[in-house]
């Protein structure tokens, strides 16, 4: 009777270990890089510049909105340059939300340079970082 309690508390022992280490090992692996999508579209650059920094993609929020891009310091929305103030509106939200620092990913081109410019004097005033995506 004994030997039974002491292989039923080993076994118990032991599953319990196994378990922590499941745990630890699919934890570890699940922060894998997301793929680049093969079109350049606004989520190539989210995800491009969301696994440069070691953020969470599409982190969503209670009320079901989403933050691109959400690192330990920032809540960041990109947009291409010519929504460059809808990126205002959403990165100070998300901010706000999250209790993180505002920022806006901004993928521009050549020809932008009009959209930079606005983006520069508002962030300016309402400190929220800017991060050039270069297309």
């Amino acid at each position: 009777m004994q030997i039974n309690k002491i292989s039923l508390k080993i076994a118990l022992i032991t599953a319990v270990v196994l378990f922590f280490l499941y745990l630890l090992i699919s934890y570890t692996f699940s922060f894998k890089e997301v793929p680049l999508p093969e079109k350049k579209n606004e989520r190539y650059y989210q995800i491009k510049m969301c696994n440069k920094l070691e953020g969470k993609i599409e982190y969503r929020l209670a009320d079901k909105t989403r933050v691109d891009c959400l690192t330990d310091e920032y809540a960041i929305e990109v947009d291409w340059a010519k929504k460059w103030a809808e990126g205002i509106g959403q990165s100070l939200y998300y901010g706000m939300v999250t209790n993180k620092k505002p920022a806006i990913g901004l993928i521009v081109e050549e020809g932008d340079e009009r959209y930079l410019k606005r983006l520069y004097r508002v962030s300016k005033e309402l400190d929220i970082k800017v991060i050039i995506l270069e297309r």
